[in-house]
């Protein structure tokens, strides 16, 4: 029977983070706690009625997620991102308390248009500083990557409206397009006797385009990876192979190769990178 100033039943919002925490796959006891996560910060019930109803584990759950509720971060000169960084995850002993705070925030990011611009601005910003990069940290990229793409939005809204325009198509299109050139590439790599290859592939998002260009001071024209694809091979022979077929599909940029396993990275990392005029005339890295 609760509702918001805006008339708006208070289950919305658990509602909505408990789909965004099911759609990562979790099981039924973590979309339990993400249902629940507001109930004893917002309503007369407490952690007894949770364990006597749902059980210790969903009650566990929600008291680290109210814990983290009542962490407030107000000055971004003091507070020391990373610091905050890890007092999070040693607040969240378990996993599963992080994940429905990335979910929660996910949400407020989503309805942050109906608050007053510095409002907006303060918690972009701890978005970028804080729960993007956990997102990362804990291998969650598609809570990352909107994560980026809602605070940039904010804090920038002139540089996205240019990129997202330059892009001119929207996410699930770019998707779709990977999705199918993923299809192809897996049947040719199988004809051309390249077995145990694992395929995989992203459209980039807007805030990882807008940082190369001004890391590397590119025009967007000259971003190749807005579509990029991954293939992962058994045997370092089996890479050079792979280019070939890659390359046999579709017209390479000769100054766009760069070859990562004759020269290793000081880090170690090996690849070899590539960018070619995918279908539909469209640059693929």
């Amino acid at each position: 029977g609760q509702t918001r100033r805006s008339g708006e039943p208070y289950i919305y919002p658990p509602m909505a983070v408990a789909t965004i925490v099911a759609r990562q796959g979790l099981d039924d006891i973590t979309v339990a706690a993400a249902l629940l996560h507001d109930a004893v910060e917002d309503t007369p019930v407490d952690l007894a009625d949770l364990e006597r109803d749902f059980g210790s584990e969903v009650a566990m759950i929600v008291d680290g997620v109210t814990k983290l509720d009542r962490l407030h971060f107000d000055s971004k000169e003091e507070q020391q991102a990373a610091s905050m960084r890890k007092m999070l995850v040693a607040l969240a002993k378990d996993l599963r308390v992080l994940i429905i705070k990335l979910a929660d925030r996910l949400h407020n990011m989503r309805t942050l248009a109906a608050l007053p611009e510095a409002r907006q601005q303060r918690i972009a910003r701890e978005t970028l500083d804080i729960y993007a990069p956990l997102a990362h940290r804990r291998g969650v990229g598609q809570l990352k990557w909107e994560l980026e793409d809602l605070s940039f939005r904010y804090l920038q809204p002139g540089a996205y409206k240019k990129i997202a325009k330059l892009l001119d198509e929207k996410r699930l299109v770019r998707e779709e397009y990977i999705d199918n050139v993923l299809e192809h590439l897996r049947g040719y790599l199988e004809k051309n006797g390249i077995s145990g290859a694992e395929v995989n592939g992203r459209a980039k998002h807007i805030y990882s385009i807008w940082r190369k260009m001004q890391k590397k001071h590119l025009d967007f024209g000259e971003v190749y990876d807005v579509r990029a694809v991954r293939i992962l091979v058994p045997q370092v022979r089996d890479c050079y192979a792979a280019l070939g077929v890659v390359h046999s599909l579709w017209q390479h940029v000769p100054k766009e190769f760069d070859d990562y396993i004759a020269s290793p990275k000081a880090n170690g990392y090996q690849s070899l990178h590539t960018a070619v005029v995918g279908p539909e005339r469209k640059m693929l890295e």
